[in-house]
């Protein structure tokens, strides 16, 4: 549920047993209503998928969940007040005096203001980052990692927020500075550049510094999974497997990357507790969105939704500056101290743009789970990682609940399609069942 600031991965629970010593299930357990016969019906036996989660799992899994839904506003509202600190003490206008004392460059002060400012906040924000990223994580079982191992990868996070966002910011004061009255216009193009270029650089040069990656062993899951590529117009090679085991019980698996960085990845835990047909079922979801041109998609969402927030930001910046500039210390719209009402407004325009963030999210993971379940051919398979999902996501929640806090589909939503599919399929389970007919051509 939280944003997630270089990468985007799907995510599963591991809840059980020891990473390592856990056998991989052959097969899914298929529930007798769930199994193929003349008389299936997909709510019932999406019924008894979700009847297989119950008393104290799902009681955990939707306590864990619900109280997300509070840390959203948590994470805004601390966020806001840090934010508002820092310019309320005028500790945003010292930073940028401190950095222009240092040295003469605009370039090499903007670097020196930010590498201040991404350090100070990181402190003010580390109690509620520490209960939410490890505390809370380690409460609901969902931590392998220890204190010290997590806190090695906030400094690895830290590090790469201070050398890649100096480079952001430093390019868009430039242009602020530049190009006065259509800044918010060529601000945008160049947030779109960076994002194209972490999405483009991350798999290959980011991701190794928090985990190992190396080609996956498993030479016949690697067979199927490259077979299963190849069949739909995937130019992957090869197939890797990544030591995520040593951070969570969660496993994951993804195809990223952009011109020609594309890259598919599965975690270990995944290859441990999944069966073939949920592997399968869950590759065929990623592929789906490789396929589907997801990320294109949302590199068109992301502009339209920066061309709208810069020019929102445009307005909000001249209006407060006007009232308060002179109270904060900051010169113009082209001081970097301007930075953190600048991000101030733009988390109150990301807070209110919650849902539709969401939605749009949820509607493409939907759209991956209808091209996997067709490509993979595993409605069962999709059940099984369905119900991992539901081990730290509820399993059935209300509509609007749904709609507002879910940036993938919930559990029932996606059991539901599974078992529709294998409704019209049911002669690929069972040759004696019929198939739906296939329309003329």
């Amino acid at each position: 549920m939280r944003r997630q600031s270089i990468s985007f991965y799907l995510i599963l629970l591991l809840v059980m047993g020891v990473p390592g010593l856990i056998a991989q299930p052959a097969h899914p357990v298929v529930p007798p209503p769930a199994q193929p016969s003349a008389h299936f019906d997909a709510k019932i036996a999406t019924d008894a998928w979700l009847a297989t989660v119950g008393g104290a799992a799902r009681a955990r899994s939707d306590a864990y969940f619900e109280g997300g839904y509070w840390l959203i506003l948590w994470d805004f509202l601390w966020g806001a007040a840090v934010l508002l600190l820092v310019l309320e003490t005028r500790l945003s206008s010292k930073m940028r005096n401190l950095a222009e004392r240092l040295t003469r460059f605009g370039f090499l002060q903007v670097v020196a203001y930010w590498a201040q400012f991404t350090c100070l906040t990181a402190l003010l924000m580390f109690p509620l980052t520490v209960y939410e990223g490890f505390l809370r994580e380690q409460k609901y079982g969902l931590m392998n990692q220890t204190f010290g191992g997590w806190f090695r990868d906030q400094l690895i996070g830290l590090g790469l927020s201070v050398v890649f966002g100096a480079l952001v910011v430093a390019a868009l004061i430039a242009i602020v500075r530049r190009l006065p009255r259509t800044w918010h216009i060529w601000g945008t193009a160049v947030a779109i550049v960076f994002v194209i270029f972490g999405a483009m650089i991350a798999p290959v040069f980011i991701a190794p510094l928090f985990n190992t990656y190396k080609p996956l062993a498993n030479t016949a899951i690697k067979q199927e999974i490259l077979s299963l590529a190849h069949a739909n117009g995937i130019p992957a090679s090869d197939v890797y497997e990544v030591d995520a085991s040593k951070q969570s019980n969660r496993v994951s698996a993804n195809v990223s990357g952009l011109f020609g960085s594309e890259r598919i990845t599965l975690n270990d835990n995944l290859l441990k507790r999944v069966s073939p047909e949920g592997i399968l079922s869950t590759m065929g979801h990623e592929m789906g969105h490789y396929v589907l041109h997801h990320i294109n998609n949302a590199v068109i969402f992301f502009t339209l939704l920066a061309i709208v927030f810069f020019g929102l930001l445009r307005w909000a910046l001249a209006c407060s500056l006007a009232r308060w500039g002179a109270r904060w210390q900051i010169r113009d719209v082209g001081d970097v101290a301007v930075l953190p009402l600048a991000l101030l407004i733009l988390s109150v325009f990301g807070f209110l743009f919650t849902p539709i963030n969401n939605s749009f999210s949820r509607t493409q993971e939907f759209e991956a789970d209808l091209y996997g379940i067709n490509a993979a051919r595993q409605p069962d398979g999709e059940a099984e990682v369905d119900l991992l999902l539901g081990e730290y996501r509820k399993l059935d929640p209300g509509p609007m609940e749904e709609v507002l806090f879910f940036d993938h589909p919930a559990g029932r939503t996606r059991i539901n399609a599974a078992m529709r599919w294998k409704a019209e399929n049911l002669c690929l389970f069972d040759a004696s069942l019929p198939c739906a007919e296939s329309p003329a051509r």
